[in-house]
Parts: structure tokens; sequence; C-alpha cells
């Protein structure tokens, strides 16, 4: 059976990541785009002789050449610009609108029946622009955000517990940002809620610095994280090709559930095969209904300037 074919757009920090990870896993052959000369091309190879060391069986291409990612399983969208010391998410959504743009044109002409899987900020609008842009069904555009955003709060709540993180089950809805909705009724610590493992106080600090857990990284790199949302990317891409049937958090098309009314947002789903194949809904009580409706409003308000950017 022929190998599956996995283009990761952007050769930076998060795309040469994504395609190490992607080549180790053994998901196939992986295809390295960048528009910089030599760029793809030499992290391509670097990666490729690693391969010499821990092996593994798909190629590793770098390329400037759309031609060469043609007839892709999967396409990772990471190209865009990353956020700085004192930058918002929000703050990228004009120049990364018209990459994101510019990528999901080739995509729909190279990649036709591809799942597109974007990991550029802000991440809920830039999903958003890769949809409208595409015009793929739903089921096939999706965002990593809620991957990355509840490894976050697992790791913060298996280091607050001293306990692996293997054993934690973090569940988040919302956009990606400060007004994320970690839901601590339904994470669980070994199959234990996780309210009744951590004091109030202490699950409080920990949703704050899951909500913080990008401006974190950035304020102590002086640029954006890249290992783990490009192990969070990977993650999805895997559940998709080997239909594994992963439920997990990610950015998903929502129009009837939780009354969302037509937006990407994060939300918990099952992946496999077909992509997106079903979105769990779980029981909000009011409080959380009223901050996943928050944050919702604020996704929306960033779709209105993507739209106006998309019609320009």
């Amino acid at each position: 059976m022929a190998r599956k074919k996995i283009t990761v757009v952007g050769a930076g920090n998060v795309g040469a990541t994504t395609a190490q990870i992607a080549a180790m896993r053994n998901l196939g052959d992986i295809v390295l785009l960048d528009i910089v000369q030599g760029l793809a091309e030499g992290k391509a190879l670097d990666i490729s002789q690693a391969g010499g060391v821990y092996a593994f069986e798909g190629s590793v291409t770098g390329t400037m050449n759309w031609q060469t990612a043609a007839g892709s399983d999967i396409v990772i969208v990471t190209s865009g610009i990353p956020r700085k010391p004192g930058m918002s998410r929000d703050d990228l959504v004009e120049k990364n609108t018209e990459i994101v743009k510019s990528v999901s044109q080739s995509i729909a002409k190279f990649c036709p029946e591809a799942f597109v899987i974007v990991v550029c900020n802000p991440l809920d609008a830039m999903v958003y622009a890769a949809a409208k842009t595409t015009c793929f069904p739903h089921s096939r555009i999706l965002g990593m955000a809620g991957a990355l955003d509840a490894a976050r709060y697992a790791l913060f709540i298996a280091n607050e517990l001293g306990v692996s993180v293997a054993d934690v089950r973090a569940v988040l809805m919302g956009g990606h940002g400060d007004d994320m909705v970690p839901l601590p009724r339904y994470t669980s610590v070994a199959g234990i809620p996780v309210v009744e493992l951590v004091e109030k106080e202490a699950l409080e600090r920990i949703i704050e610095r899951t909500r913080k857990g990008g401006i974190e990284i950035v304020t102590l790199l002086g640029y954006s994280a890249y290992y783990a949302p490009a192990a969070g990317a990977v993650r999805m891409a895997e559940a998709i090709l080997l239909d594994s049937k992963a439920r997990m958090s990610c950015c998903a098309w929502c129009d009837r559930e939780y009354g969302v009314g037509g937006a990407f947002v994060g939300v918990p789903v099952i992946l496999g095969a077909g992509g997106v194949e079903r979105i769990i809904e779980l029981d909000l009580n009011e409080q959380e209904r009223a901050a996943l409706t928050e944050s919702v409003g604020h996704v929306k308000q960033l779709m209105v300037k993507v739209d106006a950017i998309l019609a320009s």
C-alpha cells in the first residue's frame, strides 16, 4: 500500500519540528515547503539524515514548488508571522490572513482532496480564512489549538499533583486565546474528577496559567512556542491517517452545536478517517456556557475582519 503524503507549509520552527515529528512517527512521506530559497531543502536534508540514527520509512523532501506537494493527504499550515513580546494573537490577523489565503489557494489547486490542519495565529480566524478560500467541506478543515491548550492544562495539573501527565484527561473549549474555557468538571486524573483532587485556588491558578501559556513562552524565548504546537498538529494528523477515532479538543466548525451559530471554535471532537467525524456536546452549566458564548463572540469579531481582508 502506498505511503501517505503529508505536506507541511512553512519551514520555520513550528514547521520543521512538525516535519521531524511526523517523520519519526512514520506517518508517511513528508514534504516541507517554504518560500525562502534553501530553507526547506536544508531542514529536510537535516531531518532525513537523522533517519540514519533513528530510522524511519518515509522520505522528507524540502521544496519551494507546490507541484511537489500535489496529491497530499494532509496539509499542515504553519506559515505566518509569529508572536513577539508585547503582541497578542489578534495583532497578527491582517498579515496572516493574507498568507493563509495564498497558501489555501495553492492547497485547493494542488491538494484538492487533502485534510487541512491550520496552526498559525490567530488560530480560529485563520481556520476560517482557510475554509473560505479552499471551499473544502468543514469536516476537512480544522485547527490545532485544543490539542496544545489541553496539553498545557494537563501538564500543569500533573505537576501540581505529582502524577504522570498520561493520567490526566484535560478538556477545554472556546477560542485559542485568553478567553479559552478550561472545563474542570470534565477534566480527570486516572478517572477521578480534578475538582476532587486540586484545591479551588490552585485550580484557578492552573487555569489562568493555561490561558496565558503561549505568552509565557513568548516572554521567556522572545518568540512563539514550537515543540508542543508541532506535537499537537502531528497528533491530529495521526488520528486522521490511522482512523483512530481519537477524542481530543480542536478547532472545528460549529453551527447548531453549543448554539455557536457558524464559527470555527475549540470543542471536543472525534477525529478519524473522515476528519472531524463528530462534535461531542457536553452538558455545560450556566457559567460554562456564558464563558463559551463570550469566547465565541471574540472569534466572530475576528471573522468579520477576515471577511474584509479576503474581500479586499
